[in-house]
């Protein structure tokens, strides 16, 4: 099974790949960078937004290049105050090779006040590298591993967003739109 995703971040694919294996044999996922088309750190209903252009973005790499491909993926992580308090979350992308999306969230987790407009002025990556004096947090298990004393990382909320992506593949029609 191919898979194609929009992102060359190591934790991103690593987390995808967790999710697919637990349902698929023989997965193969590919990372290309591509474009979110929304701002570095997406607010609200930008995260959704972004996922899906990234998951289109890699569809239409695909076609362009005439690769065979079975699932298109993309994967945001930004900020929301949807529920009254400010909130990080994930949200993935999944579309099939028939075109056929579905999307899904991770846990999300708590923004001090303090930091909300540096984050939304930036993004979360630089401000948690700023916080824990490290560098390029993101690009592996994130400032949330840190934030869990090591019990969640981003690859564990990137797996969770794709798992519950993929409620719709896995559940044939009776839970498909």
């Amino acid at each position: 099974m191919e898979l194609l995703i929009g992102t060359k971040n190591p934790g991103k694919i690593k987390g995808a790949e967790n999710a697919f294996s637990k349902y698929f044999n023989n997965i193969n996922i590919t990372g290309v960078p591509v474009s979110s088309n929304v701002s570095d750190e997406p607010v609200d209903l930008a995260i959704y937004n972004g996922a899906k252009n990234r998951a289109l973005n890699v569809k239409k790499y695909a076609e362009d290049n005439n690769l065979d491909i079975d699932y298109f993926l993309g994967i945001e992580s930004g900020i929301t105050n949807l529920l009254g308090k400010w909130t990080i979350i994930n949200i993935a992308v999944v579309i099939d090779k028939n075109g056929y999306e579905s999307w899904g969230t991770s846990q999300g987790f708590p923004v001090p006040q303090k930091y909300v407009n540096e984050i939304i002025k930036t993004d979360l990556g630089k401000v948690m590298d700023k916080i824990f004096k490290e560098n390029d947090l993101r690009s592996n298990k994130g400032g949330i591993n840190l934030l869990t004393h090591e019990i969640v990382s981003r690859i564990d909320l990137t797996e969770q967003a794709f798992i519950m992506a993929l409620t719709s593949f896995i559940n044939k029609d009776i839970w498909k739109d």
